[in-house]
């Protein structure tokens, strides 16, 4: 679905990605992992059509995409969630819901992916009136979520939809993650709660200074000693069940 092949971009002058390899295959949740700092958000930027691409290979959908403007690579189907929840807090929950649709003109399709969203998140239903400014923190993330989901994504990419919540909502939020995998889309997560992350995803990559420093299956790098001494207190609680459902 995705294939990313010597990526290399920043800021100015300042280079922050250097030569990033990175495939996201078809219904798969893949995770990217590393602390602040590392260039985890610096990647989906570039995804997205946010920043130019220096050097390297996008390509969705078998297509090449570096480079082209924001607009298009969302209509493509390829969608990011951003990392500071933002949602337009003098409007509802439903019309910050409908803005994710912007670049589509099916009414009829349109409402029923609204009700799709609903399905996923039924507090928002509940709040579909209320102004998104007098919401939590858990239901706005539940709100950017189902945004992005309004544009009808192949591929959805999350920026730390953990941050900043507690650990009951991080499992409702990542145990919805999955839904909408199983429903046909396809999930890459960006997120610095590696035991989590891992759980859920079936292959991952650790990012440290713009560059991999590694990758490998779900299960394989949890279980790895210096991913549990680096990322994981040496120990994990396997909560996949719980997420999984």
């Amino acid at each position: 679905m995705l294939k990313v092949t010597g990526l290399a971009t920043g800021y100015g002058k300042i280079q922050i990605l250097r030569g990033i390899n990175l495939n996201v295959p078809k219904d798969s949740i893949v995770a990217l992992l590393g602390g602040n700092g590392t260039g985890k958000s610096t990647l989906l930027k570039a995804l997205s059509g946010l920043l130019p691409v220096w050097e390297g290979m996008i390509e969705f959908d078998g297509q090449p995409i570096q480079n082209l403007p924001p607009h298009t690579i969302v209509r493509a189907g390829l969608t990011q969630v951003t990392q500071g929840k933002d949602a337009y807090p003098a409007m509802t929950v439903e019309e910050n819901l409908k803005l994710g649709a912007y670049t589509r003109n099916d009414k009829v399709e349109i409402a029923s992916d609204l009700e799709k969203v609903y399905t996923y998140f039924p507090r928002l239903l509940e709040r579909r009136k209320q102004f998104s400014g007098t919401l939590s923190g858990g239901e706005v993330q539940m709100l950017v979520i189902g945004r992005g989901l309004m544009a009808r994504p192949k591929l959805l990419m999350l920026d730390e939809p953990s941050a900043a919540l507690a650990p009951k909502v991080v499992m409702d939020i990542f145990s919805t993650i999955n839904r909408i995998r199983k429903s046909g889309v396809s999930i890459l997560m960006v997120e610095q709660n590696v035991r989590m992350a891992l759980l859920l995803a079936e292959y991952g990559y650790i990012i440290r200074d713009g560059v991999i420093l590694m990758e490998g299956g779900a299960r394989d790098m949890i279980n790895d000693p210096n991913v549990k001494a680096s990322f994981l207190g040496g120990t994990v609680a396997d909560t996949t069940r719980d997420i999984k459902a």
